[in-house]
């Protein structure tokens, strides 16, 4: 028969205090309970683990063995709250995002959030991998499209367009007179995971445009967004890049869009979080902080609203 974890816990407060009402103080349980306890673990045992002295109660050979293994499982049961404690306690956030997401976005905007928060420590690990969270050590995800149903817990945060783009001096001594005249510059292509819904592609800005259809097949792709977008950059031609990606290139001039056409993502970004990140000392804040950011793309993406909280 199992000692029930109550008389384990009495058991062990006596041996440690030395006495009945020591331990009784300590439990916050009148002595009598104390000594209820006590026999009924020596009940549940078959021997007895205890013997007074006068005032004061000695382990008998058995108790003695006895508890010097069960203080141990104690001893452990403290380091667990311990370590449990200091993990809530913790200032950090591990924040997991496409390759892309943090090459582009997230992590450039991220300095921000460290203004805010400046005794938050964050770490950004950039992955195509989806986490589980629970297992591994992350608390935040940005993830793409129906990916997010891996997770338990998530809101969509906006849905991207893209846009033709490219460094203004692949411009030079060119004419644009329609935004048909872009299919005359070479064109940068990206291979998104088959994973997703088909990314918006040059024959798609072509049927958009009504023209006819036009041999678009790619002589150098890229896997990331990210890389096409820098390709561009450096003059190697234009580039169907996100809004959300090229902020900064625009502002400061490194890329230009002649034809402001934007052709929508299929589906939206998200974010994805572990329940137990909110329990962290800036987890709902940052939470809070990147929906924020998301609504604000939204807007600066001229589409429909789609923010929702999906579970």
């Amino acid at each position: 028969m199992n000692v029930p974890l109550r008389a384990l816990q009495t058991f062990e407060a006596v041996g440690r205090c030395g006495s009945v009402t020591a331990a009784a103080a300590e439990l916050g349980v009148t002595p009598g309970a104390v000594s209820q306890q006590i026999r009924r673990a020596e009940e549940c045992l078959g021997i007895s683990l205890v013997e007074r002295r006068g005032r004061r109660v000695e382990l008998t050979r058995w108790g003695r063995l006895y508890y010097q293994d069960i203080t141990q499982g104690f001893r452990q049961f403290a380091l667990a709250e311990e370590r449990l404690a200091r993990a809530r306690a913790d200032s950090s956030l591990v924040v997991s995002a496409l390759s892309s997401v943090v090459n582009k976005w997230i992590g450039r905007k991220i300095f921000d959030w460290q203004g805010l928060h400046p005794e938050a420590h964050v770490r950004i690990l950039g992955t195509d991998l989806e986490p589980h969270f629970g297992t591994d050590s992350v608390d935040f995800r940005l993830t793409y499209g129906a990916r997010a149903g891996r997770h338990a817990h998530y809101a969509e945060l906006f849905r991207d367009c893209v846009v033709p783009a490219c460094a203004p001096a692949l411009l030079q001594g060119a004419t644009l007179a329609s935004p048909a005249d872009i299919f005359r510059f070479p064109l940068l292509h990206i291979e998104w995971d088959r994973e997703f819904q088909p990314f918006p592609r040059w024959s798609d800005l072509a049927r958009r445009l009504g023209l006819a259809p036009v041999a678009t097949d790619p002589l150098v792709s890229f896997a990331l967004s990210s890389t096409a977008i820098d390709a561009a950059v450096n003059r190697r031609g234009f580039v169907l890049a996100q809004l959300s990606m090229i902020s900064d290139e625009l502002a400061v001039g490194t890329l230009v869009v002649p034809f402001d056409i934007r052709l929508p993502l299929p589906e939206s970004y998200v974010l994805a979080w572990d329940a137990a990140a909110l329990q962290k000392p800036f987890g709902p804040a940052f939470r809070s902080w990147v929906q924020a950011l998301g609504r604000a793309q939204q807007q600066a993406g001229g589409l429909p609203d789609v923010l929702a909280e999906l579970k």
